[in-house]
C-alpha cells in the first residue's frame, strides 16, 4: 500500500475495518475489459464505506463500485480504487403485510430470490438474468420484457447513498426526490449506494411456453396480440432463417413443471454450438448454416415443430442462460417502430440495400443469432421516472438488441462494421441506447440532445452530491457532458481519464483489453495532495465522533444539497 494512503488511513478511526488488497486483477463479466485497481476494497458495513471514501478524499482517489460486471463495457474499470459490496449483502428487514423490503445493496439477485421465496415474496420482474447486485440493477436501467412492467427499478421505494464527502442521505419520492430521480439510474457516478427499500410481490409461479414462429408471423401479430396476450414475453430473432423464437408466460396456478430435457438441449447442444461459433471466426460465411442447424436442433426446423413448455418459480422461470462472452448493444425505441427496425436490419442482412437505407456495405458481414427483441412500458407506473430512463415517455418501449457471441473469449470479425450500421440505424429511428451495453456515442452531448432536460436536472445533482468528481471516469467523461472539454483537471479534480488501453495477453483472457487509467496523483507533488486534504473534521472535539445519530433505517431531513458541502463529521451508524 501507498505509504502516503497507510498514514492517512492511521488518522481514521482503527475500530473501523478497511479490507483492501493491492494484487486484484478486475474483469467484466465476459472478459471485454480488464483493469488494475490500486485498492480493491470490500467493505462490511456503512461505516466501512464512510471510512473509505473519507480516505478516498483525503488521497485525490477515484472510486468505482462493482457487482457482478455484467456490462461489457469499461464502465467499471479503474486504475484507482474498487469497492466490491459482496460481503454487504444481508437483508435487513421484511414486512410480509405490506411487502416492503429493506436490503444492503451489495445482495445479488440470485441470493435475494430464495430469500424473499420463503418469506412468500418475490420480485415483480426480472430481466435474462440474475447474477447483478440489485444496486447494479438500478445503476444502469436494468429491464424485463413486459408491457406490464417499466424498469425493474419501478419497484423501489427508497435508497440511502454514501456521497463524496461520507455523508449517509436517504432520498425516495418524497424525500430529496430529485437525487431520488437521479439515484434510480445513478451510472455509478452520484455515490456508494448502500441500502434499497423496494415493495416485493406475493410469491407466484409462472406458466411458459416456446415455439418457432416465421418472421412474418411476427410482424403480423406484432400489433394484434404478439406483445399484450401474456404478461411476460420475449422473442428471439433469426436473421438469415428469417424465423423467431417467441417466448411467453403468465403467472399461474398450476403445479410446478420442469423444462424437458433432451440429448441436444444441454450440454452437448452447449458446446456445439460454441465450437461452431469458433469455426465461423476463420469461415464467417458459415453463420447462416449454423443458425439452421443449431436452432432447428433446439427448436424445430419449421414453425410449431416443437413446442416447450414449464412451469416455474418466477425467479427462475423468467431467466434465460446468456451461454457465452458476448458483445451485447441494446436500443430503446418506440414500440410501433419495431416493424421498420426489423424489415430494414433484415433487408441490410440480405443485402437489399434499397430496403434498408443503412449507408453501409454488408458485403462480406456475417452475424450471430439470435437477435434479441424485448419489451416495456414505462407509463403504467404512477412513479418518479428517473431523469435517465431510456424508455419511451409516451407509449411502450421496444429493445432491440444485437448480442455477437466471443466464442473463447475471441472478438468476432465482425463486430464493428455491423454495430456501426445498427446504431446508425438505430438513431434514425429516434432511439436511445441502453446504458450498460456496448454502445458509441457521436460525442459526449449526444445524449443530452437525447434526454434534454432530464439530462440537465441529472447533471445538476449529480454536480451537487459529488462536485469534485470522485466517482467519475472515462467513460462518463465519453458519453456524457458532465465538463467542458479540455477543463476536466480544474473543475473535476478527482476524475479518472483513460491513459491507454492493450491486449491483455493473459492465458484465458482471449482479445480481453487492459484499461489503464491516468494515475493522476503519481504526478502530483505530495505536498500539493497533503494540502488539499485539510478538513474541519480533524479539529473537532474527539467525542463528536461518537455521538449518537439517526439509525440507518431512518429518514434523512437535512438537504443532500447542504450534506454534500463539506467532509461528513460524524459516522452514521446502521441499524
Amino acid at each position: 500500500m501507498d505509504p502516503f494512503i497507510a498514514r492517512e488511513l492511521e488518522k481514521l478511526d482503527p475500530a473501523v475495518p478497511f479490507h483492501a488488497t493491492t494484487d486484484h486483477l478486475h474483469h467484466t463479466w465476459a472478459k471485454t475489459f480488464f483493469s488494475r485497481p490500486e485498492l480493491y476494497i470490500r467493505p462490511r458495513s456503512i461505516e466501512e464505506v464512510q471510512k473509505l471514501v473519507t480516505l478516498a478524499r483525503r488521497c485525490r482517489r477515484r472510486l468505482v463500485t462493482v457487482g457482478s460486471g455484467h456490462s461489457p463495457s469499461d464502465l467499471t474499470c479503474t486504475s484507482a480504487w474498487l469497492v466490491n459490496l459482496d460481503d454487504f449483502n444481508r437483508i435487513l428487514h421484511v414486512d410480509t403485510d405490506t411487502g416492503l423490503v429493506t436490503v444492503q445493496a451489495g445482495i445479488r439477485l440470485y441470493q435475494l430470490g430464495p430469500q424473499l421465496e420463503e418469506q412468500g415474496l418475490t420480485l415483480d420482474n426480472l430481466g435474462s438474468i440474475d447474477s447483478q447486485s440489485i444496486a447494479g440493477v438500478i445503476a444502469t436501467g436494468t429491464h424485463g420484457s413486459s408491457l406490464r412492467h417499466g424498469l425493474l427499478s419501478e419497484c423501489i421505494e427508497g435508497l440511502s447513498l454514501v456521497l463524496a464527502n461520507g455523508e449517509l442521505v436517504r432520498c425516495s419520492a418524497t424525500d430529496n426526490p430529485d437525487l431520488f430521480r437521479a439515484a434510480l439510474v445513478s451510472l455509478g457516478a452520484l455515490g456508494i449506494v448502500v441500502e434499497v427499500t423496494f415493495k416485493a410481490r406475493r410469491a407466484f409461479n409462472v406458466a411458459w411456453r416456446q415455439e418457432r414462429y416465421s418472421l412474418s408471423k411476427v410482424l403480423s401479430e406484432w400489433s394484434t396480440g404478439l406483445w399484450t396476450s401474456h404478461e411476460f414475453v420475449r422473442v428471439w430473432w433469426m436473421p438469415y432463417e428469417k424465423g423467431a423464437i417467441v417466448w411467453h408466460a403468465d403467472p399461474t396456478d398450476k403445479p410446478l413443471q420442469a423444462p424437458p430435457k433432451n440429448f441436444y438441449g444441454g450440454s452437448l447442444g452447449y458446446h456445439i454450438y460454441h465450437n461452431l461459433l469458433a469455426l465461423a471466426q476463420y469461415v464467417p460465411r458459415i453463420l447462416p448454416w449454423v443458425e439452421w442447424f443449431v436452432f432447428g436442433m433446439q427448436y424445430g426446423f419449421r414453425p410449431g415443430a416443437v413446442v416447450t413448455e414449464a412451469v416455474q418459480p418466477s425467479r427462475q422461470g423468467l431467466l434465460m442462460n446468456c451461454l457465452y462472452s458476448q458483445f451485447v448493444n441494446e436500443w430503446a425505441l418506440p414500440l410501433e417502430r419495431g416493424p421498420e427496425a426489423i424489415t430494414r436490419l433484415s433487408a441490410w442482412l440480405h443485402g437489399d440495400l434499397e430496403t434498408a437505407r443503412i449507408p453501409f456495405s454488408p458485403k462480406g458481414l456475417w452475424v450471430h443469432c439470435p437477435i434479441e427483441v424485448r419489451v416495456s412500458d414505462s407509463t403504467v407506473s404512477p412513479k418518479p421516472r428517473p431523469f435517465l430512463d431510456p424508455t419511451c415517455r409516451d407509449g411502450p418501449t421496444l429493445y432491440l438488441n444485437a448480442t455477437l457471441y466471443r466464442p473463447y473469449l475471441r472478438d468476432p470479425p465482425c463486430w464493428k462494421r455491423y454495430y456501426e450500421a445498427f446504431e446508425w440505424l438505430m438513431r434514425d429511428l429516434g432511439a436511445r441506447p441502453h446504458w450498460a451495453k456496448n454502445f458509441t456515442t457521436l460525442d459526449s452531448t449526444e445524449l443530452q440532445r437525447l434526454y434534454k432536460e432530464d439530462m440537465d436536472q441529472w447533471l445538476k445533482v449529480r454536480g451537487e452530491v459529488d462536485p469534485q468528481g470522485m466517482f467519475l471516469g472515462e467513460w462518463h467523461c465519453r458519453n456524457l457532458p458532465v465538463v467542458a472539454p479540455l477543463a476536466e483537471e480544474a473543475e473535476l479534480p478527482l476524475v479518472e481519464r483513460e491513459r491507454e488501453r492493450r491486449p491483455l495477453g493473459a492465458r484465458n483472457a482471449g482479445d480481453g483489453v487492459e484499461w489503464m487509467g491516468d494515475r493522476r496523483w503519481q504526478h502530483a507533488p505530495l505536498s500539493e495532495i497533503e494540502n488539499s486534504q485539510k478538513d474541519k473534521a480533524d479539529e473537532l472535539p474527539a467525542d463528536r465522533s461518537s455521538s449518537p445519530s439517526p439509525p440507518a433505517t431512518e429518514g434523512s431531513d437535512e438537504s443532500y444539497e447542504v450534506l454534500s458541502k463539506g467532509e461528513a463529521s460524524i459516522l452514521v451508524h446502521g441499524a
